[in-house]
């Protein structure tokens, strides 16, 4: 009996300590699986999480459900994320802002972009939209710059300090001399409804939360922080109105640290056979985002690189959130 009762408490043991490798590849997933995205109810990468999550879910035959977790420009939900178990039932999606650029500006962020995290792979790139209010009287860098010049500096919104909206206006204000000031929202779609109130006049917004505003009629685009965008090609960039600056800005998927090979594998496929759909790339168009599938690895080496660039670009932007 004591043989037993030691034999019984060794295998309970041996149960809890290995839980991460309970489940292998061929029997993932077994139960629903939890995407937990730092952005807030409607906003654009609400809308790109649940998008994929439908497919993803379709191509692994268990259900992907969406959870938000917003705050501190992302960094809150990414945290949760980050400590979540490592079973490959919690996937996130990050953008610039939660894997990039926090670590540049948060001197005590409480997670490591790179080892507090599985990369999954590149959802595709994006650009930052510069917009504002339809009777808003500029309508490009040149009329926004001159109108900051004729009396109090404009007011800008971005989704939160540290944001790549954030860093997309004080890059402006650096490199352009344009007079502003910034107003942090507690998300990108809050800031979208206020213009459109007329509560704020400019703001930086996601591509994906902008695009179908703009393309609506119910805001107008000035300019594009980063790359022209396909799916508004009419709006110059920073660059093209004579603004020194132009980076990439990725959308990428991620799990805990600590998600099984085979298994991060697996989410890894669904996520790029999901990915070469034509209806899927048109979807991603259609929200500013150009579909653009990066292996994981080869996506957290990007990632590296990328924060040492955009620290430089932080320092000399003088954005720091302490």
């Amino acid at each position: 009996m004591k043989l037993r009762v030691t034999m019984l408490s060794l295998l309970a043991f041996a149960s809890v300590a290995c839980p991460a490798h309970a489940e292998d590849a061929a029997d993932y997933p077994s139960k629903k699986i939890k995407m937990l995205l730092p952005f807030g109810a409607g906003g654009g990468g609400d809308v790109l999480g649940r998008l994929l999550a439908d497919r993803m879910s379709k191509r692994l035959g268990q259900t992907i459900y969406v959870e938000n977790r917003t705050g501190a420009a992302g960094t809150i939900g990414a945290q949760q994320a980050a400590t979540s178990p490592p079973d490959g039932y919690t996937i996130t999606i990050g953008g610039m802002t939660t894997h990039v650029l926090a670590p540049a500006v948060y001197p005590n962020l409480p997670y490591d972009p790179i080892k507090d995290f599985t990369t999954i792979g590149r959802i595709g790139t994006s650009s930052i939209l510069l917009i504002a209010a339809k009777d808003f009287s500029a309508n490009d860098l040149r009329g926004l710059t001159e109108l900051s010049k004729k009396g109090e500096p404009i007011q800008y919104g971005s989704w939160g300090v540290g944001s790549t909206g954030h860093f997309c206006g004080e890059i402006l204000s650096q490199k352009a001399g344009v007079r502003l000031q910034h107003v942090p929202f507690s998300g990108a779609a809050k800031l979208a409804n206020d213009l459109m109130g007329g509560h704020v006049s400019v703001g930086l917004v996601d591509m994906a939360t902008g695009t179908p505003l703009v393309k609506d009629g119910k805001l107008k685009a000035l300019a594009v922080c980063g790359g022209r965008s396909p799916s508004l090609p009419e709006v110059a960039s920073y660059k093209e109105q004579g603004v020194d600056f132009e980076r990439s800005l990725s959308w990428v998927m991620y799990a805990p640290a600590g998600v099984p090979a085979s298994v991060a594998q697996k989410i890894s496929g669904a996520l790029k056979e999901s990915l070469a759909e034509a209806d899927i790339v048109e979807k991603l168009l259609a929200l500013g985002i150009s579909a653009d599938f990066i292996a994981g690895d080869q996506q957290r080496d990007i990632n590296a690189r990328d924060i040492e660039a955009w620290k430089k670009v932080a320092s000399d932007a003088k954005i720091e959130v302490k």
